[in-house]
């Protein structure tokens, strides 16, 4: 019985000697797999028998690799991932210095702060006991009052009761903070043109800077207190300080209070963005009208076990997977695909979870229950892929860990070196209190992420599944896609289209074929079955076996059978002479002797043609791999412009010759397929795409990207996207950047006042946020 362990190991700088320990550790005979993560210090291997002293072994091997090397800490089960969610965090920035530090943990393997979904995802590498309060202890360190939750499960009582829609609290807190700032203004407005009195005019400022940043200071102190110095609430407090300590006691009131206003339309911005993308998949069912004999109740989805029979009426969203059994109607998929055109169906069609019915009653038999659902699948994976970080925003978040300490020390430095040498002390420390407004890295740190996360909405949009940032950024650096054919390029309905006898009658032919045959699920194998239309006497079929790559054997009625491709022919000597047809040719042998072969034809896909010219318009090279015969492939990749076709492949070519592409394409490699028959290749991919997602949970998971359509144009789209989303990610970068060295320069000379450096700083995050959301809108 195989076990799984996981070991951590330290002290491993190389990872070229991370590969040789792996390797040593795989040729072990007890070891069935290794694995070696050198990123994450972990290494996971799968034993073929229980090793006493496997640890003293594994020390021993490793530390004659790379000295100094240690290995320990066994871990009796696989990591846990754990998700959190966040509340009372009001600063980008400050979730990752948050992230960072729980990252540093020892016992984390990776941690993600998703800042626009509050969330936070984990993933231990042990026991989780106790490790809720030490992050909530170091969240609340690093920014006070943020509070780490668990994801509380859901009692799922049977019967629906309508949610009350609580929105008092938020309007509540939202109102709060209007008032806060609208009082502040009043007496910023007041103070600054109303009052001519010097003392009263301050005393009135003092008021209006209390008000609107009174909580920034108190946080900025509690900070310092659990010596976390670098945050924007203590830049904005010594900023403002400073400013009233060289006399612009306007100018102090002013930036506090629009550093408050700006940071109240960054999260509505936020907030609004989050709701706008949620909106594109808001495909989760309320309800399901559950039938118990003569009566329908009104049932949560999740309590609907696999088997009932459910009710869906006109502008009903479809809560479950199955089979119609009564009725007709026309489905709207958009949500699901992209597709504006509604599907109809009657008895007996398959229907998917978060399709709408548009007219008519429909009863469905549930064929699998709600976590296993086609909307339940979906929302997971999407929900998720934010938490995939693309490596822009691993930089970025990098970059902003250095940033605001350097610009502080310049700040530092600006105050201190010109007075030695004779400049104005209250003149310089003005100009460094500039520097101190704009370090604060949040533009960044939020439009970012969101530009990726857009991104990934925007492609959902259009029945485009992405499943992280990293790969969102990775098909900006698409060079080559390489096609699987049946079901990618064609249609995958095949028809036999021409019986070729030989000593027998066609009848005959067709009628061991289809025996042959009726095991397999491939869709050849099932065209046959079609063709023959006649029931199949399955007590007929003894010694079945499938021959990957070939085809299959068998016995029927006492004679030995071989059914499959030219090459099955060659492999046991039987003379067969090759067909010339255009087609997929299956050849029959009984008891050894050629007795002829059946054509197999396959339709285009509307959209093949158009999908391989708009991708060779991007100078994108393309490939076919297929099992089918040369001059099959050859016809299909003629009459759809394809670059270069391998035919006639096993499965495990497939994986060479794939390898061989990638190792000649300068750039990214797409593998296309339907993420069932090719999940070796599409692991090897630079970017894995599985083709007609919809109900096809391999394909799910299978891939990196899920086309939930069979549009090959598809693709293409996801690759526009993906260009769309980098052009507007570096333009947030440039545009943050820029404006901000700009403004700290002009302040360094005296030209720029605070009210620039708010500008580049909340400023210039809203803008780049509401940038970031334009990519939902193209």
């Amino acid at each position: 019985m195989k076990r799984e362990v996981i070991y951590n190991v330290k002290n491993l700088h190389c990872g070229g000697c991370a590969a040789k320990i792996e390797d040593a550790v795989s040729s072990l005979s007890y070891v069935e797999n290794a694995n070696l993560n050198f990123m994450k210090k972990t290494l996971l291997i799968e034993l073929k028998e229980i090793k006493e002293n496997l640890l003293e072994e594994l020390n021993k091997l490793a530390d004659k690799l790379e000295p100094g090397t240690t290995i320990e800490e066994i871990l009796t089960k696989r990591n846990a991932k754990v998700t959190y969610n966040v509340e009372h965090l009001h600063c980008g920035g400050c979730a990752s210095k948050v992230e960072s530090a729980i990252n540093e943990l020892p016992h984390v393997l990776e941690a993600t702060l998703n800042y626009m979904k509050k969330t936070l995802v984990v993933e231990l590498s042990g026991e989780s006991d106790g490790f809720l309060e030490e992050i909530r202890i170091l969240a609340d360190k690093i920014e006070p009052g943020t509070t780490i939750l668990e994801v509380e499960e859901e009692d799922f009582t049977e019967e629906y009761v309508e949610p009350e829609k609580n929105i008092a609290s938020s309007k509540g807190r939202s109102y709060k903070e209007e008032i806060k700032v609208g009082i502040a203004l009043f007496l910023f407005l007041l103070g600054t043109f109303g009052i001519e009195d010097p003392g009263f005019k301050l005393a009135v400022l003092v008021l209006a800077y209390i008000v609107s940043g009174g909580d920034v200071v108190l946080r900025s102190f509690k900070n310092i207190a659990r010596g976390n110095v670098f945050d924007e609430n203590f830049l904005m407090t010594i900023a403002t300080f400073g400013a009233f300590f060289v006399g612009e006691h306007s100018e102090a009131v002013g930036v506090m209070l629009f550093y408050q206003i700006g940071e109240y339309f960054q999260g509505r911005a936020v907030n609004n963005s989050r709701k706008s993308i949620e909106g594109l998949m808001d495909i989760r069912p309320d309800f399901a009208n559950i039938k118990i004999g003569n009566e329908v109740k009104k049932v949560r989805p999740e309590s609907v076990k696999v088997g009932a029979v459910i009710v869906v009426k006109p502008g009903e969203k479809i809560p479950l997977d199955g089979v119609v059994i009564s009725g007709n109607a026309a489905l709207d998929t958009s949500a699901l695909t992209g597709e504006a055109l509604p599907i109809d169906v009657k008895s007996g069609d398959n229907v998917l979870s978060g399709s709408i019915n548009k007219n008519g009653v429909i009863e469905i038999e549930v064929k699998r229950d709600f976590y296993n659902s086609t909307v339940s699948k979906i929302l997971e994976l999407v929900e998720n892929a934010s938490n995939k970080k693309a490596e822009t925003e691993k930089f970025i978040t990098k970059f902003a860990k250095y940033y605001t300490p350097v610009v502080v020390s310049v700040a530092a430095m600006t105050v201190i070196i010109p007075p030695l040498f004779g400049g104005d002390f209250n003149t310089w420390l003005y100009r460094a209190l500039i520097f101190l407004v704009i370090s604060c890295p949040c533009a960044l740190v939020i439009s970012i992420p969101l530009g990726f996360f857009s991104g990934i909405g925007a492609a959902s949009k259009k029945g485009i599944l992405i499943k992280g940032g990293n790969h969102l950024e990775a098909l900006n650096k698409v060079h080559a896609v390489v096609f699987d054919k049946t079901g990618t390029i064609t249609k995958g309905n095949f028809k036999v289209t021409e019986v070729v006898a030989s000593g027998i009658s066609k009848e005959e032919l067709l009628y061991i074929s289809a025996h042959g045959e009726i095991y397999s699920n491939h869709p050849i194998a099932k065209s046959i079955v079609r063709s023959y239309g006649k029931e199949i006497q399955i007590e007929k079929i003894k010694d079945y076996k499938e021959i990957e790559g070939y085809g299959v054997s068998l016995t029927l009625e006492d004679k030995k059978i071989l059914l499959g491709n030219h090459r099955l022919m060659e492999e046991n000597n039987i003379n067969c002479p090759q067909g010339k047809e255009i087609g997929t040719l299956v050849y029959l042998a009984v008891e050894n002797k050629f007795k002829g072969y059946l054509v197999i034809s396959d339709e285009l896909k509307v959209d093949s043609k158009k999908a391989i010219s708009s991708l060779r318009d991007l100078g994108i090279k393309t490939y076919i791999l297929t099992g089918d015969n040369k001059s099959v492939a050859a016809d299909i990749a003629d009459k759809v412009g394809i670059d270069r076709v391998y035919a006639e492949l096993l499965p495990d070519q497939k994986v060479e010759i794939f390898e061989k592409i990638q190792s000649e394409v300068v750039g990214n490699v797409i593998f296309v397929g339907d993420g069932i028959n090719d999940a070796p290749v599409l692991a090897r991919a630079d970017i894995g795409v599985a083709m007609g997602g919809i109900g096809s949970d391999a394909a799910i998971e299978a891939a990196d990207v899920v086309i939930m359509t069979d549009e090959l144009t598809k693709i293409v789209d996801g690759i526009a996207v993906a260009k769309v989303t980098r052009k507007i990610v570096t333009q947030n970068i440039i545009l943050v950047l820029v404006i901000k060295l700009v403004v700290m320069g002009l302040g360094l000379m005296g030209e720029a006042t605070m009210w620039e450096a708010i500008f580049a700083d909340v400023g210039v995050a809203i803008l780049a946020i509401f940038n970031s959301i334009r990519i939902l809108k193209k």
